[in-house]
């Protein structure tokens, strides 16, 4: 059973590695251009990550060569998913935005499962029923916090974007927001900020950090609120990103401490 979860648990990390800390600007624009340079990177990152991750946590993994067959598979597979992703959506079959995203995430999660369940020789269908009440150890919880810190920080972020989008463009058709640009790409670095800093304040069990982060933010923005659309989209965006880190917080202290204390 630990060793599924190590294996799950450590191929995750590579793939949220993979998509949302290695995958810079410049990496996506040549994917978006269907550049065979761009694909072959992202691949190789995919490919090494997960091997190195397994490789470590996993014991034993690193010398057989199932992991390595498995793990190229996966590779071959997510490459192929964020490529007819890019085709699909670039075609207007599916809307590049919200939906396009999760499900993107939700299918590579699947394949991630698999990878893992074909990664440990029998294993029953009856342990994964019983991975719910499987007892915590600290491999596994020194795997979840890196998990919950890449996927809120960074997945989180792409999903407030996918989100605010409209109100982005907006602000872009707006004659008076000649710094739209530079807002939003300063926006984003504050966001992961302040969605580490909440996350942070959640394990050391201090919520009232929250206000303090929330109001530091708005008194940095403050002057820019006489933007009718900056306001909206400040606003909506902070409380998208103040929800998905308060949920991810939850999850790790839950999943660190077994118990969620508010005070």
């Amino acid at each position: 059973m630990q060793t599924f979860i190590r294996a799950l648990l450590s191929i995750y990390l590579g793939h949220l590695l993979t998509d949302f800390v290695f995958q810079t600007p410049s990496l996506v624009s040549l994917k978006r251009d269907g550049k065979f340079r761009g694909y072959f990177i992202h691949s190789a990152t995919h490919f090494l990550a997960t091997l190195l991750l397994t490789g470590f946590f996993v014991r034993g993994s690193a010398l057989e060569l199932r992991t390595y067959l498995i793990l190229l598979a996966l590779t071959i597979v997510h490459t192929s998913l964020d490529l007819a992703k890019i085709q699909l959506t670039r075609r207007g079959i599916v809307p590049d935005g919200t939906r396009a995203y999760l499900g993107d995430q939700a299918t590579h999660a699947l394949t991630v499962v698999l990878a893992a369940w074909l990664l440990v020789p029998g294993f029953s269908y009856r342990e994964v029923a019983a991975l719910a009440g499987a007892s915590r150890n600290l491999p596994a919880k020194f795997l979840a916090v890196p998990i919950v810190y890449i996927g809120v920080i960074f997945g989180g972020g792409y999903l407030i974007r996918y989100l605010t989008r409209t109100l982005a463009e907006g602000i872009k058709r707006n004659a008076a927001d000649k710094s739209s640009q530079q807002l939003q790409n300063a926006g984003l670095y504050i966001g992961w900020l302040e969605r580490f800093l909440v996350i942070t304040s959640l394990m050391l069990h201090s919520p009232a950090t929250i206000g303090l982060i929330l109001t530091a933010k708005s008194i940095a923005r403050y002057p820019e609120f006489k933007s009718e659309h900056f306001a909206e989209y400040f606003l909506i965006g902070t409380l998208l990103s103040i929800a998905i880190a308060i949920l991810g917080g939850m999850v790790l202290v839950r999943a660190i401490f077994g118990a969620i204390r508010l005070a």
